[in-house]
């Protein structure tokens, strides 16, 4: 016979015996501060473009092409899904698809929504947020409109796209791993082809969201499925295949091809081999990663307000960067203590109260 849930389970947890990918968390909190600072607050501050000397290539890189770092995002996504809810089925028992929905409501939607009024209520003249934009953001379907998605926390638009990868990866799962791989693959195959067809040279372009989250998400999914062979490959080889998506120039086609297939799928399988990834410090970075990248962007908005939108040297551009990664790094640490966690604990708690009242499985 079927136990209930006791009201210290959460049937909405990451499966047990499951392991946590700690360096991968560590990885994603690096993405993180790239597109945050590395693009965003260098794009916004600095007059120019950063020199290209040897010493500085690394920063001239980011303020460039630290936006294609969200497709690394979605790479990490899928792969970890992939581990989380394939390893065991998890997706096939009775009520999953029900307990994942949930999880991810408790992950994502408390931040995203408390930003989301916060930011109505300071930008009231931006003529981008509109009633109806405020309804697709609070629903998580802006990235269904473009220019919609870049009203508000124009970072979540990203996030929207996951959710869609999410229902999509899920529901699959649920029917099996033929009906997940049959998906996976022509999820990937339209993505591909409509970049290839469509993509457009530099960037970012709003036109592409859809495309750059559905290939990059499956083919996380598709790399943990080949993790065996993958984790033969000599680190040199990985190294090597990283450094050529970095540099592979699509000229007329999608920039970020090379980069979703190539440099950032070599990345996570480099980071899987990286202790220092784990370390204190990059865990940190990884657990408050969600919150960087929500927070960093309204953050930048409030000091442009007080910062010289044209300096003349590099100290008052220097000094806002400085301070808009201290504060933005404080609200996340303040948002994972006092928001997310608390609010993740509270949504699990009471959606296992349902499942007791509803005389539900436990979860094994």
């Amino acid at each position: 016979m079927g136990q209930t849930v006791p009201p210290t389970v959460s049937s909405i947890a990451p499966a047990a015996g499951v392991p946590r990918l700690a360096r991968l968390d560590g990885l994603r909190g690096l993405a993180a501060c790239g597109v945050a600072f590395g693009y965003h607050a260098a794009n916004h501050f600095l007059p120019g473009p950063i020199a290209r000397t040897p010493l500085l290539l690394p920063f001239a890189w980011l303020q460039q092409w630290g936006w294609t770092m969200v497709d690394l995002f979605f790479v990490l996504s899928g792969f970890i899904f992939a581990h989380v809810y394939l390893t065991a089925d998890a997706l096939r028992r009775p009520g999953a698809l029900g307990d994942f929905a949930m999880a991810r409501l408790a992950r994502l939607y408390p931040l995203h929504l408390l930003l989301l009024f916060a930011v109505a209520m300071i930008e009231t003249a931006n003529p981008n947020n509109t009633l109806g934009a405020f309804v697709a953001h609070l629903l998580m379907v802006q990235a269904l409109w473009p220019p919609v998605a870049q009203s508000f926390v124009g970072p979540t638009w990203s996030i929207s796209v996951e959710v869609f990868c999410y229902a999509l990866f899920a529901r699959t799962a649920a029917a099996g791993n033929r009906s997940l791989a049959l998906a996976g693959g022509l999820a990937m195959a339209w993505a591909l082809a409509t970049l290839l067809v469509h993509g457009q040279p530099g960037g970012p372009w709003s036109g592409d969201d859809f495309p750059r989250g559905f290939l990059g998400f499956f083919l996380g999914v598709a790399l943990w499925r080949q993790r065996s062979a993958l984790a033969r490959l000599p680190w040199p080889v990985l190294a090597g295949i990283l450094i050529l998506g970095l540099m592979i120039d699509m000229g007329a086609m999608s920039s970020v091809l090379p980069l979703s297939l190539l440099a950032w799928p070599a990345a996570l399988l480099l980071a899987l081999r990286l202790p220092l990834l784990e370390s204190r410090t990059m865990l940190w970075l990884g657990d408050r990663s969600y919150a960087i990248y929500l927070i960093h962007l309204p953050v930048i908005n409030l000091l442009l307000r007080r910062f010289d939108s044209s300096p003349a040297g590099l100290a008052e551009p220097l000094l806002a960067i400085t301070l808009a990664t201290g504060i933005t790094l404080l609200l996340a640490e303040l948002s994972f203590r006092w928001i997310e966690q608390p609010a993740r604990r509270r949504m699990r708690l009471w959606w296992d109260a349902r499942r007791v009242q509803r005389g539900s499985p436990a979860v094994t």
